[in-house]
């Protein structure tokens, strides 16, 4: 679904960098302000740094005058509110208002109704201004008043972090991306891996007298069930027979 970030009347360009590095993060790059302070606040070398590396969102970024110039093409509208209208759209939760516009809430009551995902093309997320936040013009042009649910005594949010949440549940409710495996993960040791740890282990216990060998019960056997719930990668398995070899070392050195 297309999905369009639009910023109205920001003041600091660090802000512009900064949510424009939160999109990248999440997979978006459009963005649109709408009658910014600085004209050239994509130029602005505070918004290039803030930016982290982002600047292809930045490239792609349209400044317009109006709200209007910036709505055109989109389908549902969500404005950013912490606090709700006497009058206007309803305000919920990000996660709650996905879960309603994708049919993934069990419930629904008559003021939750909303138009199923199919039947929209677009969707665009309305911020307001550091100083002012939205305008209840602004507002009442919107489908749902997202509100990010914070500490009721202090609901402060930087314009960046704000997207950043926003952003973050819409790709969440979209299927997210898979969590990276931490580079270089190796599998899982081989049974005859293990096998060789626990005779290398066998000897070291016998070694330093922890294990009779005339009467081993069940201590091997135990130790291989051990090891495979542990689920030991090859560099383990090396790392528990230099253990075993330093034991073994250590108890004949002393005789």
């Amino acid at each position: 679904m297309r999905t369009r970030f639009i910023l109205i009347e920001t003041s600091h360009p660090g802000n512009v960098g900064a949510a424009a590095r939160a999109l990248k993060v999440m997979g978006f790059d459009d963005m649109v302000l709408v009658a910014p302070r600085y004209a050239n606040v994509l130029r602005k070398e505070e918004t290039i740094q803030r930016a982290s590396g982002a600047n292809d969102v930045l490239d792609k970024t349209r400044i317009v005058g109006t709200l209007e110039e910036a709505l055109d093409g989109i389908s549902h509208v969500c404005a950013t509110a912490m606090t709700p209208r006497d009058f206007g759209p309803p305000t919920r939760s990000p996660r709650e208002h996905f879960d309603l516009l994708l049919g993934r809430s069990l419930t629904k009551t008559a003021s939750e109704i909303v138009k199923p995902a199919e039947a929209i093309s677009s969707i665009g997320f309305l911020f307001g201004s550091e100083r002012f936040g939205m305008k209840n013009e602004d507002v009442y042009k919107c489908h749902v008043a997202l509100s990010i649910p914070t500490n009721p005594d202090f609901g402060s949010l930087n314009l960046a972090a704000a997207l950043q949440l926003v952003a973050y549940e819409w790709r969440l409710a979209l299927g997210g991306f898979p969590v990276a495996s931490p580079a270089g993960e190796s599998g899982l040791a081989d049974a005859a891996q293990v096998a060789g740890l626990l005779g290398h282990l066998e000897q070291a216990l016998i070694e330093i007298g922890f294990l009779d060998p005339e009467a081993p019960k069940k201590l091997m056997p135990r130790l291989n069930q051990l090891f495979n719930r542990a689920n030991l990668t090859p560099e383990e398995i090396h790392i528990l027979r230099g253990v075993a070899k330093a034991m073994i070392e250590t108890a004949q050195a002393k005789r």
